[in-house]
């Protein structure tokens, strides 16, 4: 698989006027180059991980569903936390030749079977990453079918695999601290990746096509995982836990997977701030960014910032042309094919859903919460109660479950007809609204200001400008430094913690801003001179295997894989199917991170299909155009298997 320079060796030429950087990367390698090294290797132990043979009669069978599954089974020599470094695998019963011997039954490969027009040869793995804040994934210890039918019935394999979360934790049988934090996620759902692969002869499925679902922060690994496949940049914390690095013929295992799907992820750490405060807090006058305070000042310099990021970043549309950001008048980056780009998936949004919705149309706030996918019963259990109170606080306040704005919601001001309500798949859903006719709609969101037109004959939307869009439906919710706190309180200073100093700084563009600024910022209400040094000192840190805060950073973000101007690029196998969906009216993060995904992605030789949906009107959530998330998501996946077998025929 070869990563693709037509468009960003072409970037020189075409975007000089912008003054953009090529993104290639001399001499940088291919995909193929990198595990070709891999498998370069010497002799190896075959033996080694043989601990790691998956027990072929340790599999329970749940009759009245015919499913067969195993619980509980560590996917390393050297968990960090066996509880979290487990796996459950669950099978159609369809499968397997079973022969049952006492609790448990004796399963091998039904060659010759068939299920929903997939065999164990063609069959794909389905793989969670169930937590929107990298919460640690427990394996489950218990058993439930709930949820599992539309998987399994498809045909499906599914592997509910545990991982270590955002933070270190203590192990209950030693009371030992384990490490946690990035890269620790990623790391440990590789290591299950190539388990799966090491024992693909016990196994009913294809482990060439494996693919991984999250949302949120948990979306973000997915990306992650994705595009980084095979990447030296996680081998030391492989190597750390015993992962599978050879089969029983001393063959190379790969922990590349076939297909990502991502609801709302966040990710690309390295600019989230800068991101944040481009797309919405440069436009916000209050809390943090409260005209005279330095954080304000802060705020626009993070904005600017991230205008630079974008121009050396090596972009392109689907024409290949070049995407950057001009200053407008007053110095803001707010002009150029950059901005056009954004805002065209915005109005794209806005006309898919003007063109398709039937009015009267009831607005329901949602937002997601652990756990969205089946697997757990225990996880499922706590968060309903999660849920509950998450619906009970909601209820209670003047902003939208979502978080999108503070009179509703979806933008238009409405008042609430309906209290809230809770939903057992990981939504809480609150304060509903009803529009009677699409004009009305209209008249509400453009009850302050006409900003937003919509041609029924075109079904095509228009919006004014940017900061129209997101001061009616996507004001920033968070503080300056929305990711890299000042405190150090958010999930992602947890995230870049390193064991007992649980939180840390971890953006490099904001302590070079505070360095470079501060005799300016100490010209401001609020200063404290001390932000240099707490900085300054984190993001220099190095965790226990000696990786710096830069390469944890890093291997949290999927574009140092594909996009030219890092150093990553083509150092990895990158995924060949995409599926990157979110909700428009969502706060936790700028549109940024999942429109550079995408058009990276879509420059990216080896990548056959992105499927990229802003969806109008939805939140942080598992945003959908219409239909359940994950109908939607099987659906897609038998899809991938469609393109894969015409690209087999192809060949």
């Amino acid at each position: 698989m070869n990563a693709s320079r037509r468009d960003f060796l072409a970037l020189s030429a075409v975007t000089a006027g912008l003054g953009l950087a090529a993104c290639a990367r001399p001499g940088g390698q291919t995909g193929d180059q990198a595990t070709d090294q891999q498998q370069e290797q010497p002799s190896v132990d075959l033996e080694e991980f043989e601990g790691l043979a998956l027990k072929e009669d340790a599999w329970k069978y749940d009759a009245a569903n015919d499913c067969y599954y195993q619980l509980g089974v560590k996917y390393c020599l050297k968990p960090g936390s066996e509880p979290y470094e487990s796996l459950a695998i669950f099978v159609p019963g369809a499968y397997f030749d079973a022969q049952k011997s006492g609790e448990s039954y004796k399963c091998t490969v039904k060659s010759d079977a068939t299920l929903a027009g997939l065999t164990p040869k063609t069959a794909p793995v389905v793989m969670p990453v169930n937590s929107a804040r990298l919460n640690a994934q427990a394996c489950p210890t218990s058993y439930s079918y709930d949820g599992l039918s539309r998987y399994l019935s498809a045909g499906m394999v599914y592997v509910y695999a545990g991982f270590r979360g955002r933070s270190a934790g203590i192990a209950s049988d030693s009371q030992d601290l384990y490490p946690g934090g990035a890269p620790w996620p990623v790391v440990d759902l590789k290591a299950a990746v190539r388990y799966l692969r090491y024992n693909a002869s016990k196994l009913p499925a294809n482990l060439d096509r494996i693919f991984v679902a999250g949302y949120g922060a948990g979306g973000g690994v997915s990306a992650v995982l994705g595009a980084g496949g095979d990447s030296a940049l996680y081998q030391k914390y492989l190597e750390a836990i015993g992962a599978v690095t050879h089969d029983h013929e001393g063959n190379a295992v790969s922990d590349a997977i076939c297909g990502s799907a991502s609801w709302c992820p966040v990710t690309s750490f390295d600019t989230a701030d800068g991101a944040y405060e481009w797309m919405m807090g440069q436009f916000s006058t209050t809390g943090t960014r409260k005209e005279g305070s330095w954080t304000a000042q802060l705020s626009h310099d993070l904005a600017d910032s991230y205008g630079d990021y974008v121009n050396q970043l090596g972009l392109t549309d689907n024409e290949g042309n070049a995407l950057g950001l001009e200053e407008t008048s007053d110095g803001s980056y707010l002009a150029g094919e950059y901005y056009d780009q954004l805002l065209g998936c915005i109005e794209d949004g806005a006309s898919s859903f003007l063109s398709s919705t039937e009015f009267p149309y009831t607005y329901t706030p949602a937002r997601m919460s652990d756990s969205c996918f089946p697997g757990d019963p225990n996880l499922a259990a706590s968060g309903a109660d999660e849920i509950d109170a998450l619906s009970s606080a909601s209820s209670t306040s003047t902003t939208s479950g979502a978080g999108t704005s503070g009179t509703g919601g979806d933008g238009t001001g409405a008042e609430s007809s309906s209290a809230g309500s809770a939903s057992a798949t990981g939504v809480s859903q609150v304060q509903s609204t009803v529009y009677e006719s699409l004009g009305s709609y209209l008249s509400a969101l453009n009850s302050d200001s006409r900003w937003i037109t919509y041609s029924s004959s075109r079904q095509t939307a228009r919006i004014t400008e940017l900061w129209d869009f997101v001061a009616k439906c996507r004001p920033a919710q968070k503080e300056v430094c929305a990711f890299d706190a000042l405190d150090r309180s958010t999930m992602a200073n947890q995230l870049f913690g390193i064991d007992a100093e649980s939180t840390l700084h971890f953006d490099r563009t904001v302590s070079d801003l505070l360095a470079n600024n501060q005799v300016s910022y100490a010209t401001f209400e609020g200063w404290d001179g001390s932000y240099v040094s707490s900085w300054s000192a984190d993001v220099v840190k190095k965790d226990a295997l000696g990786v710096s805060m830069a390469d944890r950073v890093q291997s949290m973000n999927p574009l140092y894989h594909i996009c030219g101007s890092y150093e990553g690029f083509g150092q990895a196998k990158v995924a060949p199917h995409w599926r990157i969906n979110t909700g428009l009216f969502q706060t936790e993060s700028a549109l940024c991170g999942e429109l550079n995904l995408a058009r990276a992605l879509s420059a990216y030789d080896g990548v056959r299909d992105v499927a990229f949906t802003p969806v109008w009107g939805r939140g942080y959530e598992l945003a959908e155009a219409s239909g359940d998330p994950q109908d939607r998501l099987v659906a897609w996946v038998l899809s991938c298997l469609e393109s894969e077998a015409a690209a087999v025929q192809a060949s």
